[in-house]
């Protein structure tokens, strides 16, 4: 039955066997008996990951058959008919044709001798309908549940979405948006790699159709009721988050929005730029943190103390997300940033040291062969920067510290990775400060100009896709606890002394430690552990 939409209810599967099964297939339904010969309309026969015909029947392949193994995998039409009836229009289904499916350079985790990449179908979902789409879809997860992208293909390596690798070309609408979910026929791609000396699937056209219902395999009412945020207009990208998970993310923006440094940065905020920052973040595999504000020109080091931390506490959670990440800072900082960093693996902060980095403006092109390999914007190292109490770059090109200092000849010129970032497909950035003048909070500038001191010389130029703002003590510090509290009197050791104050003591912009900072994280701890 070609997609199971003459009766959509019973629930459709793709089917694959392999002589060499993994060492233990209970990852989907398995049928350790020898496969049905005859219950689909054709097959399609591999030797050696080669495809080597079509057959009507497997009769001829009774005795072979008794040593493999049949993998059924739950299949995407099941939703379809889940989607009409909340009211979401699926193209392919007016346009009476299959749908389409798309090879992807997401690689799958392996198992055994299976390996490969991600296929995807594609179903074009009007924007105002993506929540409702995501909804349906999601109580499904035999049928493969939630999309696992919305938006922009080329970011799943999809080039054109009129050449189908499978399937058929299906029209997008006016304001519509691409909406992929993971495929079964994954499965095929995972045969073809593994060079199995025989191994059959059905043929596209022909899955297996069970008396299974669909309400079987729907999980029914969830807690997490999933929302869609948009997380990036060009290349156009949704992410997606329970209501849960937002509005817990919404109240911790709220406290670190406090001000206790009463600087007026409750006049910079902007609510959504947290949770946004972090869906990114969840869509990143290589990350680049950049941090050092040297506002003490006249000590050495002139670091202030409030950016390093903060830097570390987002390298050991993106470490413990199994993200690759990097550190890059001023050459001059080099050895204070390794000594850091050596600190925060001895202390237990860190699993092992992040790779430390220097950016020089060296030609035109510098930024982009930093950022890419061999300078090709469609191979960047890295999908995501973030900044967090760095000097920024101000309108005149100089870089100012509080007090309108000039501080240019102890910044080296990192603003330009943020600024080429802009012109890089697929690499999102975040600012994070609390004065303005720090790096990627030109996108706040105007309110910095109007509300901060000294605003209209010292605000940063240099927009970030995400502007968060902390308030002393959130961001900056980290986790509150006795690993903490050590780095910062390593950091104390070193010479990195207190922002506004330039204190060698328990102190960040002159807030002392134990009194202000510490209380205050311990909040944000609560919030997150409730």
């Amino acid at each position: 039955s070609k997609s199971g939409m003459s009766n959509p209810q019973p629930t459709a599967g793709l089917a694959q066997l392999a002589l060499q099964p993994p060492p233990n297939p209970c990852h989907h339904a398995v049928i350790t008996s020898y496969f049905s010969r005859t219950d689909r309309l054709q097959y399609r026969k591999y030797e050696y990951g080669a495809f080597t015909g079509s057959l009507k029947s497997l009769r001829d392949y009774s005795e072979q058959l008794k040593d493999m193994v049949a993998f059924y995998l739950g299949c995407s039409f099941n939703f379809e008919k889940v989607l009409q009836a909340a009211g979401i229009p699926v193209r392919n289904i007016e346009q009476k044709c299959s749908v389409s499916m798309y090879k992807t350079a997401v690689p799958c985790y392996s198992v055994s001798t299976f390996c490969c990449n991600l296929v995807v179908t594609m179903r074009p979902i009007p924007e105002c309908k993506l929540e409702a789409a995501v909804l349906a879809t999601s109580e499904l997860k035999a049928t493969h549940g939630a999309p696992i992208h919305m938006g922009n293909p080329g970011l799943l390596g999809i080039q054109d979405l009129s050449k189908p690798d499978y399937g058929d070309p299906v029209h997008l609408h006016p304001g519509d948006i691409p909406v992929f979910w993971a495929s079964s026929v994954t499965g095929i791609e995972a045969v073809i790699n593994c060079r199995s000396p025989l191994a059959f699937t059905h043929s596209l056209d022909c899955t297996f159709v069970t008396d299974l219902k669909n309400d079987r395999f729907t999980l029914g009412s969830s807690r997490e009721v999933p929302q869609v945020h948009c997380i990036s207009q060009d290349p156009l990208h949704f992410s997606m988050a329970s209501a849960e998970a937002a509005k817990k993310i919404k109240t911790l923006e709220s406290l670190i929005g406090i001000d206790p440094g009463n600087r007026g940065i409750v006049h910079l905020l902007r609510p959504g730029e947290l949770l946004k920052a972090c869906l990114s973040l969840s869509h990143s595999r290589s990350v680049l943190v950049t941090t050092g504000f040297p506002t003490h020109f006249n000590y050495e080091p002139p670091e202030e103390n409030d950016g390093p931390p903060g830097a570390l506490a987002i390298a050991a959670m993106l470490q413990a997300l199994e993200k690759d990440v990097a550190i890059v800072t001023d050459q001059r900082a080099m050895d204070l940033n390794k000594k850091i960093i050596e600190e925060a693996v001895q202390i237990g902060i860190l699993k092992k040291p992040v790779p430390l980095l220097s950016y020089q403006r060296e030609s035109a092109d510098s930024a982009l062969t930093f950022l890419c390999e061999n300078g090709n914007p469609r191979r960047p190292r890295f999908d995501h920067l973030i900044a967090i109490e760095r000097a920024g770059m101000a309108a005149d090109g100089n870089y100012y510290n509080a007090r309108k200092v000039n501080i240019k000849h102890l910044v080296d010129p990192i603003d330009e990775l943020f600024l080429a970032a802009q012109t890089i497909p697929g690499i999102t950035t975040t600012g994070v400060g609390d004065g303005g003048n720090e790096l990627g909070m030109g996108k706040l500038k105007d309110a910095v100009k109007k509300h901060i001191k000294n605003g209209d010389v010292i605000a940063c130029d240099v927009a970030a896709d995400f502007a968060v703002v902390a308030g002393k003590g959130f961001v900056e510090c980290g986790r509150v606890d006795d690993d903490e509290e050590k780095l910062l009197k390593a950091l104390v050791q070193l010479g990195v002394r207190s922002g506004v104050s330039a204190s060698l003591e328990m102190e960040v912009d002159a807030l002392p430690f134990y009194n202000t900072h510490s209380p205050m994280i311990e909040k944000l701890l609560q919030e997150v552990q409730h």
